[in-house]
């Protein structure tokens, strides 16, 4: 693989939009026009950020990405390995820092602040010696951060002042993504254990994280549904996760865990639709009946069954091995 594309790979094209969207949505939120300050932050949390949250997170995470049969895609991540660090520095310095600076500086002194704690958190994850991710429940909270900070940084390129924040869309926001990371650990806990790296799932075991993340999902289905309105009708959305989480009660948590990643996945993509036409209704863009948006969570369920299913006949196809072998742990 060249190294213009495994970089590529590494930033998880499929996944920029979980980062762009947040700012872009936040900002707009506040103010209807595209300022330069909000169109050169949602060019930086697009490609850039992902290449710095997830290559770094390849980078430190390749013992245990190398037994791990999903990574090495484009979709949920590359095998990085550590001869291309040099590579991956240069390039997150060559993408990352102009972008950030003419943000910061076109946004004053507070969004520069939120800046450099999104910096400071996606770095805090992966990289020693904080290395959060290998912390039970401080991984799921951190990793929660990086889609949560985007929102907060959209909302000061705005000039939204602090005490204006939507603290309780930005908490249920928070939850879901602690969730999700919680839902994301279950399948690979025989990977991480066998690595030696923690996780809110090695420490729980699978089936208490399922339920950790169920109940994590559904207060942040109350959160919003609790603000009425438009809050209550985006509270619908996340009802389709509470039910993937809720799956990897019964039967192999840690297979139905990877049928529900997979479904997962593909939600986000209807979610984001849903949530894009609540958006639209409420700068008065287009205007909707709640029965009009009525399709959308259905649509969700189905997805999640579909993918779940096609997820299913994968792995009847390509088994994945029970007992990876033990690998040397890495000084850190």
């Amino acid at each position: 693989m060249s190294s213009v594309r495994s970089l590529l790979v590494a930033s998880r094209p499929f996944s920029w939009i979980n980062t762009g969207l947040p700012f872009l949505a936040a900002a707009l939120s506040v103010k209807l026009s595209a300022s330069p300050t909000v169109v050169v932050g949602t060019l930086y949390f697009l490609g850039p950020y992902n290449l710095l949250l997830y290559g770094v997170n390849d980078l430190f995470d390749y013992q245990s990405d190398r037994l791990n049969p999903r990574k090495g895609g484009r979709i949920e991540g590359a095998r990085l390995d550590p001869g291309r660090g040099r590579l991956l520095w240069f390039a997150i310095a060559v993408t990352n820092l102009p972008l950030l600076a003419v943000t910061a500086a076109l946004g004053g002194w507070g969004l520069a602040g939120a800046l450099t704690a999104t910096v400071a958190a996606a770095l805090a994850y992966s990289t020693p010696p904080l290395r959060t991710k290998v912390i039970p429940v401080l991984d799921s909270l951190t990793s929660s951060s990086h889609f949560v900070l985007p929102a907060v940084c959209g909302l000061l390129a705005a000039g939204l002042p602090l005490q204006e924040f939507p603290g309780r869309i930005l908490v249920a926001f928070f939850l879901w993504g602690a969730a999700s990371h919680a839902l994301g650990a279950i399948q690979d806990v025989r990977f991480d254990r066998a690595a030696g790296i923690g996780s809110v799932a090695t420490a729980f075991s699978a089936r208490p994280t399922a339920g950790l993340a169920t109940v994590t999902y559904a207060a942040a289905a109350l959160a919003l549904g609790l603000g009425g309105g438009l809050e209550a009708l985006a509270a619908v959305v996340v009802i389709p996760y509470v039910l993937l989480a809720a799956s990897c009660l019964v039967g192999d948590p840690e297979r139905q865990s990877r049928r529900a990643w997979r479904g997962f996945m593909g939600m986000n993509l209807l979610a984001g639709f849903f949530i894009t036409q609540l958006l639209l209704r409420q700068w008065g863009v287009e205007h909707f009946s709640p029965l009009d948006l009525a399709w959308a969570p259905t649509a969700a369920a189905g997805a999640m069954v579909a993918s779940m299913w096609l997820c299913d006949l994968s792995l009847r196809r390509r088994a994945v091995p029970e007992r990876p072998g033990p690998t040397p742990r890495r000084r850190s």
